[in-house]
């Protein structure tokens, strides 16, 4: 159906596709990374804009137990669907590598076998979620009453329309191996804002509540994994989306497997550890899981800058690679590190300033402002931390290493974390549970760091050796 669809559309010309594509191989590090992150940036913001609409709306048309629900049921479905966004990862770095050696042929190969992938597990994800959604909520300690049950609703919905959140961060993952950091922004411009109209509609309108946001995202991701499917078939040519057409490659899906993986089961055992400690905040009921909520609402948007220089050292780090040119992956890294490090920090001073602010344009009750604020002025002292942690992660992975920042993330966050958030609660109290994150952070820094300092990544970097392996 989908074929067809992209199929029966007038073809887009070419060499307006041919300008976003970007070579990562030449030219300065700093200024090819910032311009390249700059899309990335707004088109994540736009994103969250998906769940900060979401948590507006109910906390302002429906209460804060509807808050709560879609706040803290987020978590559950990123656990189902996070197996995929590590494999997608490892696409999208080969992807990267492939197009710094200038082999077509082979990125053809792996956006087929991409997108076979992603409709496995699109499929797999639906299937389990509905079958999984009241184990989890149990799991989490979910309260009784009109939590429970909102967010069961939320979740089911949710789990309906994965295929789109899959098609949608697939396409992207393509678009960024290839340095195109600007067609998926267009997509999801307009996804946006068929997702806040729907919101209000759905909610205001029509009274839907919970179930209405799910279905506002739900259908607006579906709206962007098509205009996103459509362009890389009719520009870009690299598929046809035709089941008879689709050229499955074994070893390009076990070079992203083995690539992306332990990224992968990174991304679930963070949804698991972070169940944990909902589960902590959700024993405090729904005032204070709504305050927590809105703090990893507000979270979220400040982690962004962050993850935008991240996507882009990847692609740099990949591109680089690809063109066996190791000197600019070390000057990427740097040039990098500075301008996240420099944005860290005064995004911090924002957020600490009008912590009180930002908290109650989700919510008027002061209850839930002052335990969001509580959260807030103990984790964004410790931003710059977690930049230096999450770049230098980045730039590895781009380089085909992932046991190294397995390592680093699993210790900053499930053996560091965890652990923390429970004792500052035993010992101090729940207001101080913000600083288990910039303890995590530091023992994640402690191990990747030093790795990446001492060159011993560069053994994974042959990459004649590679290509050879992937013919």
């Amino acid at each position: 159906m989908v074929a067809g669809f992209l199929t029966a559309v007038a073809p887009l010309r070419a060499n307006r596709y041919n300008t976003c594509m970007k070579s990562m191989t030449e030219g300065r590090p700093a200024v090819l990374i910032l311009k390249f992150s700059m899309p990335l940036l707004a088109g994540n913001l736009l994103q969250q804009m998906y769940n900060l609409v979401d948590s507006v709306v109910v906390g302002q048309f429906v209460g804060k137990e509807a808050l709560a629900a879609v706040g803290s049921t987020n978590i559950l479905n990123f656990l189902l669907i996070s197996l995929f966004s590590g494999l997608a990862l490892g696409f999208t770095i080969l992807i990267s590598q492939f197009f710094g050696a200038k082999e077509k042929d082979k990125i053809k190969r792996a956006v087929d076998t991409a997108y076979v992938v992603a409709c496995i597990g699109a499929a797999a994800v639906t299937v389990l979620g509905l079958l999984l959604t009241e184990p989890l909520l149990s799991l989490m300690n979910t309260p009784a009453g009109p939590t429970h049950e909102m967010s069961g609703t939320y979740l089911r919905i949710l789990f309906i329309g994965t295929i789109g959140t899959f098609g949608y961060n697939l396409n992207a993952g393509i678009l960024q191996g290839l340095g195109d950091s600007m067609s998926s922004l267009r997509f999801l411009a307009v996804a946006t804002v068929i997702n806040i109209v729907l919101d209000l509609v759905f909610v205001v309108v029509f009274g839907w509540g919970v179930a209405g946001v799910a279905w506002a995202t739900v259908i607006a991701q579906a709206v962007s994994f098509l205009l996103g499917g459509l362009f890389i078939v009719r520009k870009l040519k690299l598929s046809t989306l035709d089941p008879r057409d689709l050229e499955v490659d074994p070893r390009i899906f076990s070079e992203a497997v083995r690539i992306g993986l332990p990224g992968g089961v990174q991304n679930m055992l963070f949804s698991l550890g972070t169940m944990a400690i909902q589960r902590l905040v959700n024993s405090y009921g729904p005032v204070y899981m709504a305050g927590f909520s809105i703090s990893g609402r507000i979270d979220s948007v400040a982690f962004l800058p962050i993850a935008s220089f991240a996507s882009a050292a990847t692609t740099f780090t990949g591109q680089n690679i690809g063109a066996n040119k190791l000197d600019r992956v070390r000057r990427g890294h740097r040039s990098v590190q500075l301008m996240s490090a420099l944005v860290c920090v005064v995004i911090s001073l924002v957020v600490l300033l009008n912590a009180r602010f930002l908290m109650s344009l989700f919510s008027p009750e002061e209850e839930v402002i002052l335990a969001g604020t509580e959260v807030l002025y103990r984790l964004m002292p410790c931003y710059v931390l977690l930049s230096f942690l999450f770049l230098t992660n980045s730039v590895l992975r781009g380089a085909g290493e992932s046991i190294v920042p397995f390592i680093a993330s699993m210790t900053s966050f499930l053996f560091l974390r965890m652990p923390a958030a429970y004792l500052l609660d035993h010992f101090f109290g729940r207001s101080e549970i913000g600083w288990c994150y910039g303890i995590g952070w530091v023992f994640g820094i402690a191990i990747a760091v030093p790795y990446y300092l001492s060159g011993r990544w560069k053994k994974r970097l042959k990459t004649e050796n590679l290509q050879k392996n992937l013919q």
